[in-house]
Order: structure tokens, then C-alpha cells, then sequence
């Protein structure tokens, strides 16, 4: 599948029915796209199977229920969902995309308690995020944008609001040779990337940052019990800045991501090593088992 997203082949599941992918169409009025009222999930499946699909439909749920709306389908109406638009668009190995918004109705103003709640699942082939950085390590630049404090906004949904930064993020650092950025939090701590978690490796254990104001990926956890497993210790706390020099691993986790080697942060460089391989063949071979 190729071209512009909004022209392709293919079916779209939109409010309970599968529909040809170009007519999958809403409102101008459409309430999330004036105030951002919408919620998502980024999913990949492996051979047929959404690597643990049904977190994600709950999280999407929960998302939902903290921007103030209720999506009108459970967690197994969600999963049939998926599994029929994949089946629909011939796909085992794909992204799945799932997202709920606050659609045109009566309200057009900040307040939509009478709009209704609308959903829709597409999904279509996508390769490695970061192309062929998982040999290289992914180049990152530091977004001036920092994350925002939890009490300015609802930091653990999933929720498109909450993107802007990242694709303006996004954006400068792709304009600057590098695939992505790392951003900081409001208190000056290291926190993520645009749409990605972040570990380093020192001494041969693992720091993260603790994800008290940003997203706590599905990816990051499951890389974090992988390393318990293995008996790698795993620090999860408040990073500075001055620690990069000392790190000399790096990785990058999230669906789309995966998990992606860092080569470079700015001024400081990082080792493809032995453990950010490893993780990244175990990761690879986890989701396909």
C-alpha cells in the first residue's frame, strides 16, 4: 500500500462497519479537530496476531474516560474490530491504528457533552520507524519543547492533544539530518522522544526515566520485565541532563519504534552495543513467538 493516506485502496471499520478506505470521511465541524477531543493507539501484528491487543484496547478506553468521554464499544466489540479490518485489508503483518474522537453534533463550542463519540480502525503495512537505524542507531536531537506537568494536562492518555509538541519536535530535528528528538520534562529531567521511550545502559545496568508525566509505553514495560528476567538491574528514576556523557548505551521503545539503538543525543554519542542488540533480537523474537 502506497500514496497519500487518504487515498488508497483498502476498508477502514468506522462506527461498527467495515467501509471502502475512501469514503472513511468526517464533518469540518468535527469537534476533535478544533479541540483536540480524541484519543488513539498505535498497534503493530506479527503474523496475523496484534502484539498484546487487548492492553491497547483497554488503554484506548481508559484514554478516553480521561479526556471526559466513553467510547461506545467494549474491549471485545474493539478487538473484533481489529481483527476484522485486517482481515478485510488481507494483512498479518501490519499497524493497526485505532482511534475514538468526539465527532460534529449539536455542541460547537469547548463543551461536546452532545456530540456523539465516534471510532474507527484502519491498519496498513509500515517498515521500521526510524529505517535502517536499528543497525546504526537512531540520531536525536534535544526539542526545545519540554513534557508538561501532569496538573496542566491528562499525561498518561493516549490522547492527540498531546502531540503538538512532538510533531513541531519532530519536525526541527528532522530538519537538522536527525530522525528524532528527545524532549525533557517541565522539571528539566530527561523523559522521552517524540513518541518513544527511552533506556540507557551504564556499567551494565539500565536506566529509564520514571514516567510520572508522560506516557508508561506498553513496549517500555514489556522491555522492562525482559530485563528483569534476564537479571539486568533496571533503575527506573528522575535523570539529568549532565548524566548523558556517562551513558553508554541507548535505546529507543515503542510500537512503531519497537526497539531502536541510539547512536547520538545531541552532542553525545552512544554505543550500538552488545545489550542494545539483544534486547532489540529478543524483542524481535518475543512479539513473532
Amino acid at each position: 500500500m502506497a500514496g497519500a493516506y487518504d487515498d488508497r485502496d483498502g476498508m477502514i471499520w468506522m462506527d461498527g462497519k467495515l467501509i471502502p478506505w475512501r469514503d472513511a470521511n468526517v464533518h469540518i465541524l468535527t469537534h476533535a479537530m478544533h479541540y483536540a477531543s480524541s484519543v488513539f493507539e498505535g498497534e503493530r501484528a506479527y503474523g496475523g496476531t496484534i502484539f498484546k491487543s487487548r492492553e491497547h484496547s483497554v488503554r484506548l478506553r481508559r484514554s478516553a474516560n480521561m479526556i471526559d468521554f466513553d467510547i461506545p464499544y467494549s474491549v471485545d466489540e474493539i478487538e473484533t474490530a481489529k481483527a476484522d479490518v485486517m482481515a478485510a485489508n488481507g494483512l498479518s503483518d501490519a499497524y493497526v491504528r485505532a482511534v475514538a474522537w468526539r465527532g460534529a453534533g449539536e455542541d460547537m463550542g469547548v463543551a461536546s457533552a452532545r456530540n456523539p463519540v465516534r471510532m474507527a480502525v484502519a491498519c496498513w503495512e509500515w517498515g521500521a520507524y526510524y529505517g535502517d537505524a536499528k543497525m546504526k542507531g537512531a540520531r536525536l536531537d534535544i526539542s526545545k519543547w519540554k513534557r508538561p506537568s501532569p496538573e496542566t494536562i491528562p499525561s498518561h492518555a493516549k490522547a492527540a492533544g498531546l502531540y503538538m509538541i512532538c510533531t513541531m519536535s519532530k519536525h526541527a530535528a528532522e530538519a537538522r539530518g536527525c530522525s528524532d528528538a528527545m524532549m525533557f520534562d517541565y522539571r528539566g529531567y530527561v523523559a522521552e522522544a517524540t513518541g518513544a521511550n527511552i533506556f540507557f545502559v551504564k556499567d551494565g545496568e539500565v536506566h529509564t526515566p520514571t514516567p510520572d508525566c508522560f506516557l508508561n509505553g506498553i513496549t517500555r514495560q514489556t522491555v522492562i520485565g525482559m530485563l528483569k528476567d534476564l537479571q539486568i538491574k533496571v533503575h527506573e528514576r528522575h535523570i539529568m541532563p549532565e548524566e548523558l556523557e556517562g551513558f553508554e548505551q541507548c535505546w529507543l521503545t515503542g510500537t512503531a519504534a519497537e526497539v531502536t539503538p541510539v547512536g547520538r543525543i545531541g552532542d553525545y554519542n552512544f554505543e550500538v552495543g552488545a545489550m542494545a542488540r539483544d534486547i532489540a533480537t529478543r524483542y524481535e523474537q518475543l512479539v513473532r513467538a
